[in-house]
């Protein structure tokens, strides 16, 4: 009995000796490494950049944080610290806490191409020697300072206020994004031969989107790290003529045109004079902004087929860049541009294609009732409204000449005709100049055939 309880003591004896020897062991020397945050993570560094450092052990705490850049071979530091061993076990020590480092390119005095960012922390662990258990944090970066290369290859650009025109121009085979900005508008270009670098873009001269005066136009490119050029080109800016039209708004229309637009949300107090301005002013502006969302994609590739048709056998109503004063009881309310041509002929006439491509809206659109746009390539667009019937989908390919649907007066039309508009990169331009095989000529084909001879 004696015995036994002597084995039973030295087994507690041994246990209180154990327990503070593996806490002690498991404390000091505990395996679990620092946790590390770091943000952001460029994938290219191009200009100063800061990095933001999350760093946390909870157990032993923090005890060293080491970041460098690697080129290569050669390593170049940017922080070392050291955090102070605190308190029994570190308890005062530092167990989270957050760094920042600057990364700026041109301080760095190394070539251009991959830069490797490494982010050390040790704790205070006895392990690996009494080095502590250690995080890495590694991340690839692309040194890219260089900005893109641009070149414009045509060298004629005349543009008419409300016009179009086309630059042809060549960039470096890294650039992201290029074209030509009018201002703040930006006109994006695409590839017409990606080996060589060779690009075109069609921008406008909206002069209803600008500020009185002589606009900035330039070329434009990004590469895939954030460097950009800009560079001036020659142009030439050709007036426009345009007119100023007087419209009376008569009780009639009101009757026969606002029940189209029941969709519109009106006040019950409001009288038809005041549903019609709002259908005028801000129904017109979110058609407008729908349209450009709509032509902000487009094929990447040519597919019209020399000028636009006309809707043949039809007269021209209203032109395009028109001011309409709007007058009721001979009280001017309102004012708009025009953005289209408006084309009559006889009653529900057939509405053809006015060039081949792809079918990218066919419906209701507001002020314009029922209307098709077609992509042609390249950020041109045609436009139908006021439709009566619409016999081509989203989607579908046509041909210049194909039927696409019939005229009408839906929308906010006070009788039966096609509104046709042009669009460039879903900015309203002058359909005249798309229209006329000269205009096609000298500010196309021609520029086109001059890549050719260049090559």
């Amino acid at each position: 009995m004696k015995r036994t309880r002597s084995i039973y003591l030295i087994i507690i004896i041994v246990l209180l000796l154990l327990i503070p020897i593996i806490w002690i062991g498991t404390t000091i020397f505990e395996g679990e490494r620092p946790q590390i945050k770091v943000y952001p993570t460029p994938e290219y560094l191009n200009q100063t950049q800061q990095i933001d450092i999350e760093i946390r052990d909870k157990k032993r705490g923090i005890r060293r944080l080491r970041v460098f850049l690697k080129k290569d071979t050669r390593e170049i530091e940017i922080l070392n610290k050291i955090y102070a061993f605190r308190g029994f076990l570190n308890r005062d020590g530092i167990h989270e806490t957050k760094e920042k480092v600057i990364l700026d390119p041109h301080q760095l005095s190394v070539p251009q191409g991959r830069l490797d960012l490494y982010i050390n922390v040790w704790d205070y662990s006895r392990r690996r020697g009494g080095d502590g258990n250690l995080k890495v944090f590694h991340h690839r970066m692309i040194l890219d300072t260089i900005p893109p290369h641009i070149r414009p290859i045509t060298r004629l650009h005349n543009i008419r206020e409300g016009g179009s025109c086309l630059i042809i121009y060549e960039g470096s085979k890294d650039i992201e994004k290029s074209g030509v900005y009018v201002n703040d508008l930006f006109f994006p270009g695409y590839y017409l031969d990606p080996e060589d670098g060779i690009f075109m873009c069609i921008f406008a001269l909206p002069r209803y989107l600008l500020p009185k005066g002589r606009p900035k136009i330039y070329l434009y490119a990004k590469d895939k790290a954030g460097n950009e050029t800009k560079r001036g080109f020659y142009y030439h800016i050709l007036r426009g003529k345009f007119c100023t039209k007087k419209i009376n708004i008569t009780d009639e229309f009101l009757d026969k045109v606002l029940p189209y637009f029941s969709f519109v949300s009106f006040k019950e107090q409001d009288t038809p004079i005041e549903r019609f301005l709002k259908i005028n002013r801000e129904v017109r502006k979110e058609n407008h902004e729908t349209i450009y969302s709509i032509c902000k994609k487009t094929t990447e590739a040519i597919l019209w087929e020399g000028p636009w048709l006309r809707q043949p056998n039809s007269a021209t109503m209203a032109r395009f860049g028109d001011h309409r004063l709007y007058f009721y009881k001979g009280k001017k309310i309102d004012e708009q541009l025009h953005l289209g041509v408006d084309l009559a002929s006889i009653a529900n006439s057939p509405v053809l294609a006015a060039n081949t491509g792809k079918v990218i809206y066919g419906g209701r659109l507001g002020i314009y009732g029922e209307t098709v746009i077609i992509d042609h390539g390249m950020g041109i667009f045609s436009f139908y409204g006021h439709l009566n019937s619409i016999s081509v989908k989203k989607d579908d390919m046509v041909k210049k000449g194909d039927i696409i649907g019939q005229s009408d007066s839906t929308g906010l039309a006070g009788g039966d005709h096609l509104h046709f508009s042009m669009l460039v990169s879903g900015i309203f331009v002058n359909p005249i100049e798309w229209w006329d095989p000269h205009w096609i000529k000298d500010n196309i084909v021609r520029k086109m055939a001059l890549l050719k001879e260049e090559k």
